[in-house]
């Protein structure tokens, strides 16, 4: 996913002020799971960072919506199957970061067996909706 180089610059960014480890070792170790430039962040004077915990039964299916802002996908458990406008399904399975687009219509749902929990992070302006229903296909 990410040659050497990368890990190593972002690593090396991630550095400064890190807290010290109470061990000799020296500072504590910081592994970057993703990174990707995004389009549609919000420019408002004031925002809101979200964080929120999302579980899918088998067979579950999310609404047609788009959300106005990316949303960071971190799978916990299981496979989430994301169907977004214009191109081909994602299976994001555990341990795997998706970035969902902002202003794309998009649904998803869980064709597993096991439920699929899902960590899900993004910045909005405040009272903002999660997502904004999408016109049927």
């Amino acid at each position: 996913m990410y040659e050497k180089s990368d890990v190593e610059t972002m690593t090396a960014a991630l550095t400064v002020g890190v807290t010290r480890s109470v061990q000799d070792s020296g500072m504590a170790k910081l592994t970057p799971l993703y990174r990707e430039t995004v389009q549609g962040m919000p420019v408002a004077q004031d925002q809101e960072i979200r964080v929120l915990f999302a579980t899918l039964l088998p067979g579950d299916v999310t609404p047609y919506h788009s959300h106005r802002h990316p949303v960071t996908v971190y799978m916990l458990e299981g496979t989430f199957t994301l169907e977004l406008d214009g191109r081909d399904p994602v299976d994001i399975e555990a341990g795997q970061v998706f970035v969902e687009p902002a202003v794309v219509n998009m649904t998803g749902r869980n064709k597993g067996d096991v439920p699929a929990r899902m960590a899900l992070f993004y910045v909005c302006e405040p009272d903002e909706p999660f997502a904004d229903p999408a016109h049927p296909r």
